[in-house]
């Protein structure tokens, strides 16, 4: 029997802990329940949600017209490493009108969701799959009917194989002209029930891992970088190439949104980045200005684009001819094209100043930062043991964002605790993620209490 990929029984376990930790109160805060909160402690326009991508639970994966994605050939490839694949996964084409119903009675405000390219355009671009736009429109539907509101993002790594393979997809000005057309698609066919647009999603990481360290398709990198043997690529332009053209076709994107339907569909569009509460390993001087340099290179290296209209200054000067430049009508561009900026965290990452990374003639990213990183995080996509994580690194990065980048609105799209498959199969008691989760929503009301415009938590 084979393995599938699968997150939606892991999926309900923490969004049940949000509704149980919240509570159904309509006490004052003042009046807090047994968590320390309830859900009056936030604003009133507040809203809690949770969220998935394509891959992981539409399944259908060849059904009614559907062409493979990157991923599709990179899991048949037995890349994962339990050589599962998406081809079921929760079987959401199938099984939406149930899911839906559990979101409903489960209390929540918002369904995150992703669409899948190939399932629309199945070739990238030109004809349309009707099949395709019947399950979206279904599904959104559904939870219109649910009082549930669907937030929908474009892009959730998972590109036509089609593209790939023609032009090597993100690497090719070529896929701005395609990305746009089929947003355009999106917002012409269901943009009359979805307000809030995400372009692309965890933008930063989704380049790295593709383009520099080769854990995710299409798995370009070269020697002596990446995390495994380098057959095509090249880890020290790649990575930020790629990255270019994705700040072109989102804020491309969001000039069609913002020019042809945002007046008459009154919805907000922004992109995704993931965020790392990064901690200075030591006070000294050389440490302080190496987090400083962290953060530019994992955030900045988007957010400055999108604010303030070019790299970061250190970005520029550490990377040199490697890094592209804006013409002054992209920088433009770019920096109006964010309407939100949309969060993506679980854990930390202790930083040390690192100088004679400077030194080496060929480098990528990370010699690029100067900086040692040492991780105290968990990735959402790989299993490892039970992780506390850190609530503070949430806090940090919307006070870090409030600060550099005027306060922005912003949604914390993903945040929450992988634990092994022991753990989970082997105990109901869940008293790591209750307090994993119960410290985070702590650490998102202390920041709304010094101001951060953030609009949402999702889990």
């Amino acid at each position: 029997m084979k393995k599938v990929l699968c997150i939606f029984s892991s999926f309900w376990s923490p969004v049940i802990l949000l509704h149980v930790l919240l509570g159904g109160s309509l006490e004052l805060c003042t009046g807090q329940n047994e968590n320390g909160f309830s859900r009056n402690c936030f604003p009133p326009n507040f809203i809690f949600g949770a969220g998935s991508s394509a891959y992981q639970v539409e399944g259908a994966a060849y059904e009614d017209g559907k062409t493979p994605s990157i991923w599709d050939t990179f899991t048949h490839a037995g890349k994962m490493p339990d050589k599962s694949n998406g081809d079921i996964a929760a079987d959401q084409y199938h099984r939406y009108k149930v899911n839906v119903k559990l979101m409903a009675d489960t209390g929540l405000d918002i369904y995150r969701f992703s669409i899948s390219w190939s399932r629309i355009i199945p070739n990238g671009r030109g004809p349309i799959n009707p099949k395709g736009l019947e399950y979206y429109n279904n599904l959104i539907n559904e939870l219109t009917i649910h009082g549930i509101e669907p937030h929908v993002t474009l892009f959730h790594y998972d590109l036509p194989r089609t593209l790939e393979d023609e032009y090597k997809g993100w690497l090719s000005r070529k896929i701005v002209k395609d990305f746009i057309a089929y947003a355009d698609v999106c917002f012409k066919e269901f943009g009359d029930r979805v307000t809030t647009w995400t372009t692309i999603n965890e933008a930063n990481v989704f380049v790295l891992g593709s383009y520099q360290m080769r854990y995710n398709p299409p798995q370009r990198c070269s020697l002596p970088f990446g995390a495994r043997n380098c057959t095509s690529g090249n880890s020290t332009t790649e990575p930020y190439i790629a990255a270019h053209n994705i700040l072109l076709a989102h804020a491309s994107t969001a000039r069609l949104y913002k020019n042809k339907y945002q007046d008459k569909q009154h919805g907000v569009i922004g992109i995704n980045l993931m965020t790392y509460g990064i901690n200075l390993l030591t006070n000294s001087i050389e440490d302080i200005a190496a987090t400083r340099r962290a953060n530019e290179f994992y955030v900045g290296w988007f957010a400055d684009p999108l604010f303030f209209g070019d790299y970061p200054e250190s970005m520029k000067r550490n990377v040199g001819s490697r890094l592209p430049s804006f013409t002054p009508y992209e920088a433009k561009l770019v920096r109006v094209s964010c309407d939100f900026l949309g969060v993506n965290h679980y854990g930390m990452l202790n930083i040390k100043d690192n100088p004679e990374s400077l030194k080496i003639q060929q480098r990528d990213f990370n010699l690029d930062m100067a900086a040692l990183q040492i991780a105290d995080w968990s990735s959402p996509g790989v299993v490892l043991p039970d992780f506390p994580g850190t609530p503070s690194g949430l806090q940090r990065d919307l006070e870090y964002i409030k600060q550099v980048y005027r306060n922005p609105p912003i949604y914390i799209h993903e945040n929450g605790q992988t634990s092994s498959r022991a753990a989970r199969d082997t105990s109901i008691n869940d008293t790591s993620r209750v307090a994993y989760l119960k410290g985070y929503i702590e650490g998102v009301l202390d920041a709304l209490r010094n101001g951060s415009n953030t609009k949402g938590y999702f889990t």
